[in-house]
């Protein structure tokens, strides 16, 4: 039996007279949980990028939301997502990031499996000597996949299966961003990090969406890119953020710049777009790079921030791009005390959610009224099912 946890009325009222998510969503380990199969599950959320399993035969172990998974790129230069546990006794198969050599074998009994998921072997399972037996059908016994769509180099996976396929899902922002529709390089070592936060996962989604906090937490980004040149960005049920007319490129100290991507239209010369993808990836879209931010939660009140830049051209200059990363890690890192401190907020007991500038929050309304929904949706589900 299901238990209404919260009372989500006035998150999806109009903007001018709703509330914020309640006090329990961001710091209640019970609704954490409830979140984890309403939202994170049933959703195209965010899991790593294809660039850390870069050549064939290259495998890393993830844990997301507590579930041991196994990305893999197989002999076909296919990459995905398998439960990294053997299908005999539920053992780890995959303890680090590796190249897999001929099979992944689990370390426990030996059973070993192709990078494609199949199981292949299974040393003296009928006994000394017997390497089958009647009753282990290997055709029904293959590694369980996840559902993985792969699309801006971002790894998305939709662990219920419930979900649209990912294309009719996010269709409005595909099309939306049709002009990059172009190969992605990723910059390697020195174009990725992560940052360790102490704040719900939701915070620092409703932190991207907006630009209302430009001139406060960002005065260097603000002095040229300043709040009235930005616009919001919403499309209900599916992603919101913000964008910019005026973006300037990183220059050299001789003047030398990034190659654009190929084709871009001449909005893009001076213009800027980030957007929330929900539940959990922020991406940046610029003429001449892009970046993923993928938001693992840990717990009601931990998250770990995957930051990933990329470039329209595998070569990059080393200089250039270490100083790009440079930028846009001093500018996350200006975030967090603003979502610490409104996660230590949310302890706070006649807290009520909040409330909505009508003119300036409409993107971070915007996601609060597709978590309530996804959340409510769920219930009805449970409730049906009793």
């Amino acid at each position: 039996m299901t238990t209404k946890i919260t009372d989500l009325s006035a998150v999806r009222r109009p903007i001018e007279s709703a509330q914020g998510l309640p006090n329990p969503h961001y710091i209640d380990p019970d609704v954490f949980e409830e979140e984890k199969k309403a939202v994170l599950f049933s959703s195209w959320a965010g899991l790593a990028v294809s660039a850390d399993v870069p050549e064939i035969g290259d495998a890393k172990p993830i844990e997301f939301l507590g579930m041991p998974l196994l990305l893999v790129r197989d002999t076909s230069g296919q990459v995905r997502v398998f439960q990294n546990i053997c299908r005999h006794r539920g053992m780890i198969l995959v303890e680090e990031a590796r190249k897999i050599e001929g099979a992944i074998r689990c370390p426990y009994h030996s059973w070993c499996y192709g990078t494609d998921g199949r199981l292949v072997s299974t040393p003296h399972v009928g006994g000394p000597g017997h390497n089958r037996h009647d009753s282990i059908d290997r055709n029904l016994l293959g590694l369980l996949e996840v559902r993985s769509h792969i699309w801006r180099d971002v790894i998305w996976i939709n662990i219920d299966g419930t979900a649209l396929p990912f294309e009719e899902e996010n269709a409005e922002l595909i099309a939306r961003w049709a002009e990059f529709d172009k190969p992605l390089f990723h910059g390697g070592a020195d174009s990725a990090f992560d940052l360790e936060v102490n704040c719900n996962w939701k915070l620092a989604v409703e932190n991207y969406c907006e630009s209302y906090h430009l001139p406060w937490v960002h005065p260097g980004l603000n002095s040229y890119s300043r709040l009235e040149d930005h616009y919001h960005i919403e499309q209900p049920d599916a992603f919101s953020g913000q964008g910019t007319h005026v973006y300037r490129q990183l220059k050299g100290a001789n003047g030398q710049v990034f190659e654009d991507f190929e084709g871009v239209g001449e909005k893009w010369d001076e213009a800027a777009e980030y957007i929330s993808v929900y539940p959990n990836v922020l991406l940046g879209a610029h003429r001449d790079h892009a970046y993923a931010i993928l938001l693992i939660p840990e717990n009601e009140g931990r998250t770990v921030e995957r930051v990933h830049i990329y470039y329209a051209t595998p070569e990059t200059d080393d200089d250039l791009r270490v100083t790009n990363t440079k930028q846009w890690k001093e500018v996350f890192e200006e975030d967090i005390f603003v979502v610490e401190g409104m996660q230590k907020g949310r302890y706070a007991p006649h807290f009520d959610g909040g409330r909505f500038s009508a003119v300036m929050d409409n993107p971070t309304h915007c996601f609060h009224a597709w978590v309530a929904g996804k959340i409510q949706a769920h219930r009805a589900l449970d409730q049906a099912a009793e």
